[in-house]
């Protein structure tokens, strides 16, 4: 085993709990899941409150 600068090793210590502290601290961006959703409740109460015409068919896109 190779023995370290003991200022290395601090170093390298310092830097690495530096960047463990900014992706703590760092905002977790939301993923478009819960805006999928969302939309996907509108629509399907629009669907809901639109009344049948008997005799239409209606077309997906």
């Amino acid at each position: 085993m190779n023995p370290i600068d003991p200022h290395t090793h601090l170093l390298l210590h310092t830097q690495r709990a530096a960047e463990l502290q900014a992706a703590a601290y760092r905002p977790v961006p939301r993923t478009p899941l819960r805006t999928q959703l969302g939309w996907l409740l509108v629509e399907l109460g629009l669907r809901l409150a639109t009344p049948r015409v008997p005799g239409v068919v209606a077309v997906s896109s």
